[in-house]
């Protein structure tokens, strides 16, 4: 995995959906002119980035602890929508596959200490809506509505169409299954 390093507030928009996605693709951008495959060897990058939708606002990663806490104030007890932007390039044919995932978010209506508690990890600060689902922000949100991978950051079922658009199979990513065993080894 390689960091892309993109300045995530060069783009400016007030659509989400647009937004992660041009953030994605920047990011792919970013990584992709760092590479150098071979004619034979297919090289296939992917960049993703997620943002959340709450209340007519775009929210990424909280500009600081004190954001933070403002923003789960808010949140709790309430919903927002997810979107997680992925662009997948096919660098030795040139081609490119994009979409925007999206998923709605129910957060808990948890308390002023908790939330307290959960800023202080610091967790929140890193994320984008301010929580994540996978880690110790995962008890404050009561449900979801579509793909967990999307509010973590990666749709596989996303990523699997878009490696379809580009003639490839997400099968084809495994390096083989031995026959009589069910053991799959991964690329690695």
């Amino acid at each position: 995995m390689l960091v892309s390093g993109v300045d995530e507030s060069l783009v400016v928009t007030d659509r989400a959906e647009e937004l992660c996605l041009e953030l994605a693709r920047l990011k792919a951008q970013a990584v992709l002119t760092r590479l150098r495959p071979t004619d034979d060897e297919r090289t296939l990058v992917l960049g993703c980035d997620s943002v959340l939708a709450f209340d007519g606002e775009i929210l990424g990663k909280p500009a600081d602890a004190a954001d933070a806490t403002r923003r789960w104030e808010r949140m709790r007890g309430r919903s927002g929508v997810l979107h997680s932007g992925h662009c997948l390039i096919d660098i030795v044919a040139g081609r490119r596959a994009e979409a925007v995932a999206s998923t709605t978010v129910h957060f808990a209506d948890i308390s002023d200490d908790e939330i307290a508690t959960y800023v202080a990890t610091g967790e929140p600060l890193a994320v984008a809506g301010a929580f994540t689902i996978d880690g110790l922000g995962g008890p404050f949100v009561e449900r979801i509505e579509g793909d967990p991978g999307t509010v973590v950051g990666l749709s596989l079922p996303l990523l699997r169409r878009l490696l379809a658009d580009l003639d490839c199979r997400i099968t084809d990513l495994w390096t083989k299954i031995a026959p009589g065993n069910q053991t799959v080894e991964p690329l690695g």
